[in-house]
């Protein structure tokens, strides 16, 4: 119904902001730590919004980007997972953080969100996990850096070829990327010195 909202922000705090639109203030509900304190009052939005209607309320919940937006209503297809759930996972973790945690299998990141148990984490994975491709989770996370303005890194190349290397020689994607993320200082290390110490969490 409301795709996005654009206007002055007048108002913010950790749980939403207020954007007058001609004169219409709409109240939205945002991730924490994404809006609050880093756009300055009074300056032009642009949030993507998702409205949730209840039998007693109806709510704005919004975005800076497409893809924030995209996987939080992959959060709503999550059974157990509300709105107000969905944001507090992103409150805690990016889109592309939680794609790869999703994808390593890694509850215990996931479950460092407001409300969030281990079950309820798991639950997630087994549920969100064939939604998500490996591949298009390095592609996302690139093409987000880039809209950010933050230049590709030798180490966000390296982390893929390696996980790469990985399923190449047989091992599932999960286990690949988990091995990977487990090796400590792997951003500046060359391909083969990082695919030798994953090979190693392997064992």
């Amino acid at each position: 119904m409301i795709g996005y909202v654009k206007g002055i922000l007048e108002e913010a705090d950790d749980q939403c902001i207020i954007v007058d639109n001609h004169g219409i203030g709409y109240r939205i509900f945002v991730p924490g730590s994404v809006f609050s304190g880093a756009i300055p009052i009074g300056q032009e939005v642009k949030i993507y919004t998702y409205l949730n209607v209840k039998e007693d309320a109806m709510q704005l919940y919004g975005f800076a980007t497409r893809d924030d937006l995209r996987v939080f209503k992959l959060l709503l297809g999550v059974n157990g997972i509300g709105p107000k759930a969905g944001l507090g996972i992103l409150s805690a973790l990016s889109a592309d953080d939680l794609r790869f945690a999703v994808l390593a299998d890694d509850a215990a990141a996931i479950a460092k969100a407001p409300g969030i148990g281990k079950k309820t984490a798991q639950k997630l994975i087994l549920e969100l996990k064939d939604k998500l491709d490996l591949e298009d989770a390095f592609e996302q996370k690139l093409a987000n850096q880039s809209a950010a303005g933050i230049p590709e890194t030798e180490g966000d190349n390296q982390l893929q070829e390696a996980v790469q290397a990985l399923v190449a020689l047989g091992y599932p994607n999960t286990d690949a990327l988990r091995a990977v993320k487990k090796v400590e200082g792997a951003e500046t290390m060359d391909v083969e010195t990082l695919l030798k110490a994953a090979l190693k969490k392997m064992i």
